[in-house]
């Protein structure tokens, strides 16, 4: 896996992306998301996620490695990917309803970037640090585990750096990369969000997993 990891990685990212291009799969993937949205989402963030975890341990460890409890982390990411795509929805009929009462203000009828930027802001700084500190628990408890540690949760959560935590995911990776970047996936149509989320997802695995080992 060493030898080969850089080929294997930039492989998978351009099939993806030829996927994605190619007129008859690029309708298949539209219409599937559509049709089945949880379940596409579960795939798209086990996949896209772990790979960002795998891509964090080749840049901090200095070569391509397994990354621990695979299988498991997969199965975390897809589910945290089904609660994402239920907070897209939710935020996004919020902010409306909230803009149709007047107690925001969107402009007249509606300033797209402004309605983007307050579902992104509000999403980002309410659910978004629960989001990420949940997945730094389930990270943690899953290392352990695969590592020969049998811990409990409670012991996990004690194990976590929350002074860097709160620093660097919550107070830099929010309000600089986070916040900009899902208010580019609420300007989208919607056809198009689920694909750049699923772009995003990437360097939400990347930015979890250095933050964690960087410690």
């Amino acid at each position: 896996m060493a030898k080969y990891g850089t080929l294997i990685w930039i492989s998978l990212i351009i099939l993806f992306t030829a996927f994605l291009i190619y007129p008859p799969t690029h309708l298949l993937f539209i219409d599937t998301t559509t049709t089945h949205p949880y379940l596409m989402a579960f795939a798209k963030f086990a996949i896209l996620s772990i790979m960002g975890e795998f891509l964090a341990v080749r840049l901090v460890s200095g070569n391509w490695q397994p990354v621990k409890g695979m299988l498991a982390k997969m199965l975390v990411w897809g589910m945290l990917g089904i609660t994402i795509v239920l907070m897209f929805a939710l935020y996004t009929g919020g902010i409306d309803s909230a803009a149709a009462k007047g107690l925001i203000y969107t402009g007249y009828p509606s300033i797209k970037i402004l309605r983007a930027f307050y579902i992104s802001a509000i999403m980002n700084l309410t659910f978004g640090p629960v989001f990420m500190a949940a997945h730094r628990i389930t990270d943690t408890w899953i290392d352990a585990k695969y590592s020969g540690n049998k811990i409990t949760v409670s012991q996990a959560i004690s194990t976590i750096d929350w002074s860097g935590f709160i620093k660097f995911v919550v107070g830099k990776t929010i309000p600089l990369f986070w916040i900009p970047a899902h208010t580019i996936t609420f300007l989208l149509p919607d056809q198009y969000k689920v694909i750049f989320a699923a772009s995003l997802s990437i360097f939400l695995g990347l930015i979890l997993s250095f933050a964690k080992m960087k410690k």
